[in-house]
């Protein structure tokens, strides 16, 4: 038979041991997160570095196309601000937007406004189709892309009939301009247009024009020696005596009432993603949440005294400095016990009006001194604390008292 002297004493505290044995599994898998996040980072940065950059020589910059047009006497100049590039916009100046789609409304109509009628040659390199329509007015972007991404020219601009095959397939355009050029076509769509100006101003060799091409990869430095790529590339670039690379950075701030907010800058794609995933953590709390039915009480492995669990529990009290929780439970245990003694139900025990008249009569005591006793406020310290343990214990036995 099992007695209170042979139970044996349990800690609940964790180990280190022990929580080491709950933890390393999340933390062996965050750890093989953070290593593939790492590996994936380095590998994508060595491939990216300087995209569209004519002084990189990575595989996505366009240097080789730089120095190849150095070679024929025409200068590069890299801007990374629209007022630059509006400076720059001139009858013997190409000016080349890299990535038309980083500029914001305001600028994309601003930079349209000084290169029309200024006689040079503006290049876009797959402006999506807000953006074309505004840097080139009449010019629509389909929204299917091209399949494939090598064509042949099939059109009469003598730079496309020269180069022959090039990869220009990508974004599709149509237009409205009469006396485009529509070359490189993609099922039917043309991935290259030249528009020219409709009013060149007078005594210009060359009018000025531009061309909106579908794709990047005629200037990349890994795509530049396949099919005519570099041909056509250098006659697009190379008719003007001076090229402007634009290239949009950070520091081309636009207008403070240009300015967009966060949920601007963020594609639709991720706001409904965002919600998509509320709606998914919902249902999953939902799933997890739901009662399978009623509690099934559980037998402890081990036995524990009661003594233990009162000690732990006032060890709680007393490290968090609860006195006031401690002298409610000591209250309310000493008026549950009362009740019954001196004739008031369990269930009125907490009621003033109804345990302290009982009390009065039956100790034949001040009421008030019962109520500070048994109602009162928190002790101020720990000595208050055990003197009012003590008179709750004096009441209780002199009840008691036959």
């Amino acid at each position: 038979m099992t007695t209170d002297a042979t139970l044996p004493t349990t800690s609940a505290s964790p180990t280190a041991h022990r929580l080491w044995n709950r933890a390393r599994g999340v933390t062996l898998a965050l750890v093989l997160l953070l290593a593939g996040a790492v590996a994936i980072a380095v590998v994508r940065s060595d491939a990216r570095h300087g995209e569209l950059d004519p002084r990189s020589a990575d595989p996505y910059g366009s240097r080789a196309v730089a120095e190849l047009l150095a070679d024929r006497g025409v200068s590069t100049r890299v801007v990374t601000t629209l007022d630059d590039a509006r400076a720059a916009a001139g009858p013997d100046t190409t000016l080349l937007v890299a990535v038309p789609d980083l500029l914001t409304e305001d600028q994309q109509t601003e930079l349209h406004s000084a290169t029309a009628g200024s006689g040079g040659r503006t290049v876009l390199l797959a402006p999506g189709g807000t953006s074309v329509e505004r840097l080139a007015p009449g010019v629509t972007a389909d929204p299917a892309i091209s399949f494939d991404s090598t064509l042949s020219p099939d059109c009469d601009l003598p730079a496309a009939r020269r180069a022959g095959t090039a990869d220009t397939g990508g974004i599709r355009y149509t237009t409205t301009h009469p006396q485009a050029d529509r070359c490189y076509p993609g099922e039917r769509l043309a991935t290259l247009l030249r528009i020219p100006e409709t009013a060149p101003a007078s005594g210009e060799a060359t009018p000025g024009d531009t061309i909106v091409l579908g794709a990047r990869d005629i200037v990349y430095n890994k795509r530049l020696d396949e099919h005519g790529n570099a041909s056509l590339a250098l006659q697009l670039l190379g008719s003007r005596p001076h090229l402007v690379w634009y290239l949009p950075s950070l520091s081309d701030t636009p207008a403070p009432d240009d300015e967009r907010g966060f949920f601007d800058l963020l594609p639709s794609g991720w706001l409904w993603g965002t919600l998509q995933l509320f709606i998914a953590a919902a249902l999953a709390a939902l799933w997890r949440a739901r009662r399978l039915g009623p509690l099934v009480p559980e037998k402890l492995p081990v036995a524990i005294r009661a003594s233990e669990t009162t000690e732990g529990r006032a060890r709680l009290y007393r490290k968090a400095n609860a006195r006031d929780r401690a002298a409610t439970a000591l209250r309310s245990a000493t008026r549950t016990r009362l009740a019954p003694l001196v004739g008031v139900p369990v269930a009125q025990a907490h009621a003033p009006e109804a345990l302290l008249p009982a009390l009065s009569a039956h100790l034949h005591g001040d009421g008030q001194s019962l109520h500070t006793l048994l109602y009162g406020p928190p002790p101020r310290d720990d000595a208050a604390l055990i003197a009012l343990a003590d008179q709750l214990d004096a009441l209780e036995r002199e009840v008691r008292r036959p």
